[in-house]
Parts: structure tokens; sequence; C-alpha cells
């Protein structure tokens, strides 16, 4: 059986919430209905990320070194991810781009494992930027972005009660919604311009939902959910 792939970045805060049993369920569950659906989750870094590199930014660390405190703990998060997904899911950590095509490689020619997972790859790069580029390494039919929000908002819902959430959004409106994100160690939180541009680049079918059970449940099974990022003609 030929095998699609949809790439899921999961939002770091899900790892220290109610919703983490709920969002395995759905996952499990979801595989259950789609047998042809194979799935490589990215796990963001969250509270844990945040606490670690706050404590490195008042000893002075340099935003290299922050960023390397931010994948260790995205990969800590990734490992809870997959001991509540095993056997469904690959037993290793990914930990650079070439092990994670190898283990999808040996996913799709194995009967019980349909899941690799991932946190932080490298310095610099957001684990959106990561999903992004992995989207764009492995021609995915779907790169799902599960964030805090249930979508993209033509602005900030958390400081204007009056913000509309939009179902499609183009890059360039994206880009403008988000204005000049931070990219400092710790901060990414809807989407970064790195995450941004590499979607724009692939034109990659992208989804922005809420890192919740039932979202992902619609998503995955093709229901209209979330923000979807539409590209212009060429």
């Amino acid at each position: 059986m030929t095998k699609r792939l949809f790439v899921l970045k999961l939002s770091g805060s899900l790892f220290s919430s109610s919703q983490f049993e709920d969002v395995v369920r759905a996952i499990l569950s979801s595989l259950k209905l789609e047998q042809d659906l194979s799935l490589i989750l990215v796990a963001g870094g969250g509270a844990t990320a945040r606490k670690y590199i706050k404590a490195g930014l008042e000893l002075g660390l340099d935003q290299t070194t922050l960023d390397e405190i931010g994948i260790e703990s995205s990969r800590l998060n990734a490992s809870l991810l997959i001991e509540a997904l095993y056997p469904l899911a690959s037993r290793k950590v990914a930990e650079d781009l070439s092990q994670l095509i190898e283990q999808y490689e040996k996913i799709l020619v194995t009967v019980d494992q349909r899941i690799v997972v991932c946190g932080g790859l490298h310095p610099g790069q957001s684990t959106n930027a990561v999903a992004a580029l992995i989207s764009e390494k492995t021609k995915a039919e779907l790169l799902i972005n599960a964030t805090d929000v249930d979508g993209v908002y033509n602005k900030d819902p958390a400081r204007f009660s009056d913000a509309v959430k939009l179902s499609s959004v183009t890059p360039s409106k994206l880009s403008e919604i988000l204005g000049t994100e931070s990219v400092q160690a710790g901060t990414y939180d809807l989407m970064d311009p790195i995450a941004l541009k590499l979607i724009t680049r692939s034109r990659i079918p992208t989804k922005i939902v809420k890192c919740e059970s039932s979202s992902l449940s619609s998503v995955i099974h093709g229901e209209n959910e979330g923000t979807t990022i539409v590209f212009e003609p060429r």
C-alpha cells in the first residue's frame, strides 16, 4: 500500500497541558481510520525550553547556545511523544535531516510503524521551520502547524476583541499580519520568517490549526479546519 504523508508540528505548550493524552489518542485513532497515512511529528520546546533559555540568558549565553538548549528541550518532548505513540512510532528521536529521512524510508516498508518523531534540528531554525523543511524534502501531502490559536486572524485576537479568523491567507498577507516576528531563541510562535519562506518557495500545502484533539482529528480527516495558506498564481 502506498502511504500518504502528513507533517505535523505540535506546539510545545501541548506537553505541559491537559490536552496531551487527548491529542495522543486522536493521533492513534486517526491513523487507525486512515490506513494509508504516515506522520512525521515535530515537537516544539514549549515551557521547558523557555525555562532553560531564560536561565541561560541570565548567565549571558550566546544565542546559538540558547538555540541548542531549546533543541534539547524539544527532543525531550519528542521522546515523551514516542513513548506515548509506541509501537506505531519509530523508537529513536531523529536528530538531523539525514536520520529523519532514513527513519521515514524505513516506515514506508514497515507494517507496524507509521510515525517518525523529531524536535529541533539546527540552531537558528524554529521547529516551525524544521517542519517546513521536512515537508519540502519529503514532498509531504500536507503540513499541519498546530499552535496555541485556532487559525490566523487579521490581528492579534489576544489584544483585539474584533479580530476575525481567516479561512485562508496568502504568504504575503500572513507576513504582513505577523509583522517583524522575533527570531530570538524561545520566542517563535505562530510562524517565523524562515518557515514562511520555505512554505512559499515550494508551495507546501499548509494548514494552521489549534493544537487540540478535535481540531487535529478534523484536519487529518480532510475536514475544513483552521486557516489554509493559499498561493498567488505564478
